[in-house]
């Protein structure tokens, strides 16, 4: 069982990839612990917690605000929780972001970890320490930087992932390949249907490598300074998306990929088979490689990203398949490609007829008939 580690202004964060959530009571410090989940996690894999007192919360990203954040602080203060408490989030982006959060605040700061439900949480959410929660339409607009004691990747909790789940993690496992390993990139070129089955190597290789390469990135450079900058990489169109047009994470991480890879590559800074490379790959895993929405929309998403500093942002461009670079752009040169993202035919989404599918491990197949969405 790979085992990695971020290495935090706090302390180390362990990252158990492949061990299983039966196993979390053997990595539990003494005393009370708290575990904080949603709806969906506790009705599928609620018989495997330890007997701990348990927070439900609900589903969706409308629910990561600070409204949820106080009610976890009551719920928290029923069940007895002091500055001895342990508490765990068992679930996806959304848990782990609510629990880090709330974790960190309550009492100034309380030992937190995650036991990561979905492919995006595995790969990318659950790791590195970002804690936040959305503001008045501004995406992870108020947080910390917290790192949790350990990270449980367990693939068994991802048999029950609707499809758009899946998706939205593999748009981060694509990114992290186009950043920094173009190995990595191969390999999905390769493996796609063993990609699409997730079969479970594949997965373990999917999960090993996303995280080797983010916790590389977040243990020099913590605090976002520099490098960790490229873990931005198709987010400042694809966080403009989400918002603007009501898309998955995954969805609008795409587009805002193919978008960036095409700046690149109209800077001169990436060929244009390498661009072409990244589009088909996206289309073989189903993901679109454009959102329709009007330009002002994007404008209005650029103003309100996070990452912006005055009237520049810090924009992630490709060099080649596995190396990228961070330049400043200004917001009314980025603005100048908007009306490509929107209206260019270059861009029309190409969909697959991939629908509604939920994906199965154990049996390694896929089936399009519409299933009950999972965690």
């Amino acid at each position: 069982m790979p085992v990695l580690s971020v290495q935090g202004e706090g302390g180390p964060s362990v990252l158990h990839i492949g061990e299983s959530l039966r196993s979390l009571s053997r990595y539990l410090p003494p005393g009370k612990t708290v575990i904080i989940t949603d709806g969906h996690v506790r009705r599928a894999y609620g018989h495997l917690f330890p007997p701990v007192e348990v927070i439900e919360i609900g589903t969706g990203e409308g629910i990561k605000t600070l409204e949820t954040v106080g009610r976890i602080y009551e719920a928290l203060i029923d069940c007895g929780a002091d500055r001895s408490s342990f508490v765990v989030g068992v679930g996806g982006g959304i848990v782990c972001d609510l629990t880090g959060f709330a974790a960190s605040t309550y009492l100034r700061g309380l030992p937190f970890a995650f036991v990561a439900s979905t492919l995006l949480a595995q790969v990318d959410a659950a790791v590195g320490g970002k804690n936040g929660v959305n503001w008045q339409g501004y995406k992870n607009m108020i947080g910390v930087i917290r790192q949790p004691e350990f990270v449980i990747c367990d693939p068994a909790l991802l048999r029950t992932l609707p499809r758009s789940e899946v998706l939205s993690g593999m748009a981060e496992v694509v990114k992290h390949a186009l950043i920094r390993d173009a190995g990595l990139f191969f390999y999905l070129e390769e493996n796609i249907r063993g990609v699409l089955e997730l079969r479970s190597e594949v997965l373990e290789r999917l999960i090993s490598s996303s995280l080797t390469i983010k916790s590389a990135i977040v243990n020099r450079d913590e605090k976002e300074q520099g490098g960790r900058r490229l873990l931005n990489f198709g987010h400042t169109f694809g966080h403009a998306l989400e918002r603007a047009a009501g898309v998955s994470h995954g969805e609008a991480v795409s587009a805002g990929m193919v978008l960036a890879a095409r700046i690149s590559e109209r800077k001169g800074y990436l060929a244009a088979g390498d661009r072409a490379r990244l589009e088909r790959l996206l289309t073989a895993l189903g993901l679109p490689l454009s959102i329709p929405c009007p330009g002002e929309q994007l404008r209005k998403g650029l103003a309100k990203d996070k990452k912006r500093a005055g009237d520049t942002i810090h924009f992630v461009l490709l060099q080649a398949l596995g190396r990228a670079v961070v330049e400043e752009m200004s917001l009314d040169e980025l603005e100048g490609y908007l009306p490509e993202a929107a209206e260019s035919r270059e861009l029309v989404q190409k969909q697959t007829n991939i629908e509604h599918r939920t994906f199965n491990i154990e049996q390694r197949s896929c089936s399009t008939a519409q299933r009950k969405a999972g965690p």
